[in-house]
């Protein structure tokens, strides 16, 4: 084999040209990673190679790669036999839009890009100086687990690389993109991490594998059923976006970095912006006469933020809340807007857990929330109260109570009941809490409210129907508005909604330097 064979040069008394020879050698070697063969397989598969999708991520001529020469140490069932430079994954440094970024990409081509020892070691070396230096980490999987022939070695190294995750959460961003098979024990890396790409059919994410499924619950199931990327992002929340190809994936994780800082001491980048009218007429007409008559959050939120900034997070999942990136007069925001185009807008299991996650990550990261605020309270049911509602609502809670960023509430229409307290209202420590005219903020909806006050004079009446309509009306001209709140100071301005964008334009830079500390601990106890 050509490795024998350069091994055997090594052992000689080289001269200097000859020194030079072998290190070309070894480059070339070491690009090709499992062979030129397998490379071609790679490519009849619809996937780029671990160096080609590198070269996509950073900007030309940036990369640098650290642990080219590294091979495996194993000697049992003849790998001592197989060895291939780098060892199934490429890794280093380079820079995205012109910031530095560490990544490691698993090359498929070699051992199938199972994880060894050594290929363990190169990815820890890589996060441990991520973390040292304050620049964000970019895997891109592509592995069929653990390397079996090495046993606990393999999994020693899987646990190295978990505990870096865990130990980076928080201080720089980690960003994941399944770009083929991650499986069994694999999957926890990038479920620590901040945010997870997968790409449509060849990239699928599972504990056990459909083989495993079927022989204990008798269940019949492809990949791509039991944990592909349409399933990961529609039934499990597990992934926060997907791409159709490898070549999207890596421009979406390029534009997801474009939002963010590089370490929690760091702001996200800001864009030149020059003020003018900032007025938006289209927004005084989006919500609807009729107050049960849904309408999209998206437009509200496409008429604040500059134009066409708005980068959604978990798009198909929990669809009855938005999440996203967007940009307010050049500068990051993340937005967390009910949707009363999906279940009215209500809060469930699934939309709590969602805007929880996504609240932390910004609170972590130095990233301004905005809240849009159109809620009817918590989904009733059964099967949201044996499934913990209680619990996952109070996720939510605790991520807005526990955020110190720049809070802003916008409340459009509906805030009624412990939703209203949940989303980022004035009570929590919200900073700022506009209104729209049309805000009804209230214990209940009128009718609801009515028939439980006034249920014996109404049962009474000689026309109930005609009773209980006059009582609507008087409590919706009583609490269906925003003045009452404002009174109290729980609202701090009503505002037209074509004036919204420069109204928190100028809020938004008013608190640019807010100092919020919490009580000093080791840390809190959210309910998990």
């Amino acid at each position: 084999m050509a490795e024998n064979n350069i091994a055997q040069t090594e052992q000689k008394i080289l001269s200097k040209e000859e020194k030079l020879e072998l290190l070309k050698k070894k480059n070339q070697e070491a690009l090709l990673g499992g062979g030129e063969r397998r490379i071609e397989s790679q490519h009849k598969k619809g996937k780029l190679t671990a160096r080609e999708r590198i070269a996509l991520l950073v900007d030309e001529g940036t990369f640098e790669e650290i642990g080219k020469f590294v091979t495996h140490r194993s000697t049992d069932f003849g790998l001592d036999k197989e060895q291939y430079l780098g060892d199934g994954v490429v890794t280093g440094y380079g820079q995205v839009n012109g910031r530095l970024t560490y990544v490691y990409s698993q090359d498929f081509t070699v051992f199938g890009g199972s994880l060894s020892e050594t290929h363990a070691e190169k990815i820890c070396k890589i996060m441990d100086m991520a973390m040292k230096n304050g620049a964000p980490v970019v895997g891109l999987n592509d592995s069929g687990g653990a390397r079996i022939q090495e046993g606990v070695v393999s999994l020693g190294g899987y646990a190295d690389i978990f505990y870096r995750n865990t130990l980076a959460s928080g201080v720089v961003p980690q960003i994941s993109a399944v770009m083929g098979p991650c499986a069994g024990g694999a999957v926890y890396s990038p479920a620590i991490t901040d945010f997870i790409f997968m790409v449509e059919n060849t990239s699928y994410m599972f504990v056990t594998g459909p083989n495993v499924v079927k022989t204990v619950t008798q269940e019949e199931v492809t990949s791509e059923e039991l944990g592909g990327a349409s399933t990961h992002s529609t039934k499990s929340g597990v992934t926060h976006f997907t791409s159709a190809n490898d070549a999207k994936c890596i421009e979406d994780v390029k534009k997801l970095l474009s939002y963010i800082p590089q370490n929690c001491e760091d702001d996200a980048p800001v864009y030149e912006y020059n003020l003018s009218d900032e007025t938006r007429v289209s927004l005084n007409d989006i919500v609807p006469d009729n107050p049960n008559q849904p309408y999209d959050m998206r437009d509200v939120i496409d008429g604040i933020v500059d134009e066409g900034s708005f980068f959604e997070v978990h798009k198909n999942y929990a669809e009855n809340i938005v999440v996203g990136f967007a940009r307010l007069g050049g500068r990051s925001i993340g937005i967390v807007g009910n949707q009363p185009a999906s279940l009215a807008g209500v809060l469930d299991i699934d939309a709590s857990v969602k805007g929880a996650r996504f609240v932390r990550f910004c609170d972590s990261f130095n990233v301004p929330l905005l809240v849009l605020e159109d809620v009817p309270g918590f989904l009733p049911g059964t099967d949201q109260e044996w499934n913990a509602i209680i619990t996952n609502g109070a996720k939510l809670l605790y991520a807005f109570s526990e955020a110190t960023v720049p809070r802003i509430t916008v409340i459009t229409r509906k805030a009624y009941g412990g939703a209203y307290d949940v989303m980022n209202s004035k009570h929590i420590g919200a900073d700022m809490n506009y209104a729209w005219p049309t805000a009804e903020i209230a214990v209940m909806g009128a009718k609801g409210a009515a028939e439980i006050i006034f249920r014996k004079e109404i049962a009474e009446s000689e026309n109930p129907e005609e009773k209980l309509q006059e009582k609507v009306d008087d409590y919706t001209s009583k609490f269906a508005n925003p003045y009452r709140a404002a009174r109290r100071g729980f609202i701090d301005e009503v505002i037209v909604p074509e004036n919204t964008r420069i109204k928190l334009i100028k809020a938004f830079k008013m608190l640019e330097n807010k100092v919020d500390k919490l009580p000093k601990k080791k840390h809190g106890n959210i309910p998990l």
